[in-house]
């Protein structure tokens, strides 16, 4: 998208600047690294954000005290860009450094604690253990509870987060409870954020679709899709996922057209972004060859 492109080119020059004029170890630097990774993992592009997240890493671990706030904040944006990219347990190790800090440093209800919980919530939710995952989650709602107001944002994540994790347990209107609490506080906060009320609409659509209602199911993840058509550059990872989720809907209500199509258009994404062992692409593959082995027209 155009305003990807425009803060891009943005970052970019004052990163020639910087690197014309201060020292090859200067925190400015890292500065400029960190807002470049962080813009190429908004574009999906987990790989250059990594180097560039990694760059920032270098200089600050030549520059800081080992438990310094900032070198938390790179470990964490690499942590993030691990999971994105399915390395689950590089993820956990990043994500497990920033914690420490964060114990080392922060007040014992700091929010940045929430924060921490949630995203080894989401490495142990990914890797399929949900018990720990549902840990996790729960203690990030906590330390919630002692900061901030209820209709904080941040409370929509982590009953997001709890949500999707009774969703794969099986536990239905319990995640369809949490999902609800989400999506008004996220409905509250517009025009904040959009992709964060896309997410909700995926997750109801998911609990429905575990529960049998696929009408529904389907309604929330068109609702979902729209959105992210508009809010994302079209080689996105998470326009992609959107795709993944409403191909399978239809394939389970035997609109093997529409499957089809909607399979494609994600593997086209997966492919120009991700690793082609990608567990989304292998994933998206097989469906594909599933589906054309079965489907008559």
């Amino acid at each position: 998208m155009a305003e990807y492109s425009k803060s891009l080119s943005f970052y970019e020059k004052a990163l020639e600047i910087h690197q014309k004029s201060l020292s090859s170890n200067h925190p400015s630097l890292a500065t400029s690294y960190n807002n470049i990774g962080g813009l190429y993992d908004q574009m999906g592009e987990y790989s250059k954000a990594l180097l560039y997240h990694e760059k920032a890493l270098e200089i600050d671990q030549k520059t800081l005290l080992s438990n310094h706030p900032h070198l938390a904040n790179s470990y964490n944006n690499i942590g993030m860009v691990y999971d994105k990219m399915g390395e689950y347990s590089k993820a956990l190790l990043f994500y497990e450094k920033v914690l420490e800090i964060r114990e080392k440093t922060l007040p014992s209800n700091h929010p940045y604690f929430a924060t921490s919980y949630d995203n080894i919530g989401n490495v142990y939710d990914n890797m399929g253990e949900y018990s720990k995952a549902l840990s996790y989650y729960e203690k990030a709602v906590e330390m919630l509870q002692k900061t901030l107001p209820s209709d904080h944002p941040d409370f929509a994540t982590s009953y997001n987060n709890i949500g999707n994790v009774y969703n794969k347990m099986g536990e239905y209107s319990k995640a369809l409870s949490s999902h609800e609490k989400a999506l008004e506080i996220r409905e509250k906060a517009l025009p904040s954020n959009l992709l964060d009320l896309a997410a909700s609409y995926t997750n109801i659509g998911s609990v429905y679709y575990s529960m049998g209602e696929y009408s529904k199911a389907l309604s929330f993840y068109k609702q979902a899709l729209e959105i992210k058509q508009k809010a994302l550059p079209s080689n996105h990872p998470g326009l992609g996922t959107s795709y993944i989720t409403t191909a399978a809907l239809y394939h389970k209500i035997k609109d093997y057209s529409q499957a089809l199509s909607h399979y494609e258009r994600a593997l086209d994404i997966f492919q120009r972004t991700l690793s082609p062992t990608h567990l989304y692409i292998i994933g998206v593959k097989e469906s594909i060859e599933n589906i054309k082995r079965n489907y008559k027209e």
